[in-house]
């Protein structure tokens, strides 16, 4: 193994970025290919994307060319959780069985409390001073639950300007027509203002807080696992 990409690709690792190393296995110069790089354009491409979203490693058959093994380092997908509501004490502990690195923040003492919520997942504090600390990127999930604009407004922008891969937001679609106009105001485009899941979760009836958690669950891994079309 290249020595050098050996350690370009731990670097990657300790940032929480994701890389794949494409190894010829017949003895050709490997490459690295960074989650960051424009790299749609690859004769790779749907296998990257592929693997970028599966996170899993293994061996790309190619027609004209040596078979390749891709080595693929992608952090553990994180979702942080805006609001210590009822919905989110049914969602945390199906985040964490599903393998997320879960956070919960809100600044509100009647519900940030550690009766409702572990204490080395919770943060009673405003947002922007957890996320300043904890900065959010393309391998987070983010739902604002608080149904607050003062909470919710400022991680959302973050999470639409980190690129993370889900952003989705409570509230009904009137509701969200006041968030959009805000958000526009703010300086997003119409473009990243669309990524937002809204009203959140899976349209599949829910109505208790259980429920919806299993709704914003079930479109986070969605997001997460499902191949897109390259170029979308």
């Amino acid at each position: 193994m290249d020595v050098g990409l050996l350690q370009t690709l731990n670097t990657e690792r300790a940032a929480r970025r994701a890389a794949i190393l494409v190894s010829p296995l017949d003895g050709r110069p490997q490459r690295l290919i960074k989650h960051s790089d424009s790299w749609q354009d690859d004769p790779l491409a749907e296998a990257l994307e592929r693997r970028f979203r599966s996170g899993k490693s293994g061996i790309v058959e190619i027609a004209d060319g040596p078979d390749l093994f891709l080595t693929v380092q992608v952090p553990p997908p994180r979702l942080v959780i805006i609001g210590a509501v009822h919905i989110s004490k049914a969602l945390v502990p199906m985040a964490q069985i599903a393998g997320f690195d879960v956070a919960v923040i809100d600044p509100r003492g009647a519900f940030a409390s550690e009766a409702r919520f572990p204490a080395d997942i919770l943060h009673a504090d405003w947002p922007e001073d957890v996320l300043n600390t904890a900065p959010l990127d393309p391998f987070t999930a983010l739902a604002a639950v608080t149904h607050d604009p003062k909470i919710d407004d400022y991680p959302l922008i973050s999470a639409l300007k980190s690129d993370c891969f889900y952003v989705g937001a409570l509230g009904s679609r009137k509701t969200h027509g006041k968030r959009a106009e805000r958000l526009q105001a703010a300086g997003l485009t119409t473009s990243q203002i669309n990524r937002i899941d809204a009203p959140i979760g899976l349209d599949i009836g829910a109505a208790s807080p259980e429920e919806i958690a299993v709704a914003v669950l079930g479109q986070i891994i969605s997001a997460l696992r499902k191949p897109t079309e390259i170029g979308e």
